[in-house]
Formats: structure tokens, sequence, C-alpha cells
């Protein structure tokens, strides 16, 4: 399950942003994950929660957020979804695209910094 290294690396990378910022404690993790990343979120989820243990993030969810697959038919000035399995021709006039637009994104987005506690 590769997911559980993403998501130690996703903890590693928002831990020092976080601290970066001068935030000991983080709430939130959002990430955009691409329909072609080959990350189940799921998985992800899961593993997340498990990396999270004994970390400035122990606490925090995750947020993911699903990219659709896109392309871009130059012949027709068309985008298109390419689906699950990817299907790289244009449904409007039925030419190939090699013109990915959208889909491999693996990227954290936003850190959410948990208010203090009194």
């Amino acid at each position: 399950m590769h997911e559980l290294s993403i998501a130690t690396a996703i903890i590693e990378q928002a831990d020092a942003r976080a601290r970066a910022d001068g935030t000991d404690a983080v709430a939130a993790v959002t990430v955009r994950v691409g329909e072609l990343a080959g990350v189940v979120p799921d998985a992800l989820d899961f593993a997340f929660e498990v990396a999270r243990e004994g970390t400035a993030l122990a606490e925090a969810r995750l947020v993911v957020e699903q990219v659709t697959a896109q392309a871009w038919c130059g012949a027709c000035a068309e985008e298109f979804a390419v689906g699950m399995p990817p299907f790289f021709w244009c449904p409007r006039c039925d030419q190939p695209s090699n013109d990915l637009r959208s889909g491999r994104e693996l990227e954290i987005t936003g850190i959410e910094p948990r208010p203090a506690r009194t």
C-alpha cells in the first residue's frame, strides 16, 4: 500500500509548513488528488490516520479534493473527461488527444491550524 508512504510525506510536509508559519498543531490538511494519480482516496485516508499518531497532526483530519482527469482536443478545441481507465479519444470529433490538462495532481493545497486550547 503506497498510500502509507504518501500519507507520511503529506504529514512531514504539512508539519514543516505549519512550523514555518509558527503553528505547532494542525486541525486539517487539504490535498488535491487527481483521478490518474494512482491513489485510492479511502486507503489514503486510512493511512493518514495511522501515520499521524505522535505528530503535530495527531488530531488533524485529511480533506481530499478529487480532480477529474481532463484532456484537450486540439482538433475541435474541446476539453473532455478521459474517465477511468483513461480513454484519450475526443467524444466530439473522434480524434486522439495527447494533451492531458488535469488528473495527475497530488498536492497539499491547504493547512488549517488548530486553535490554541485555553
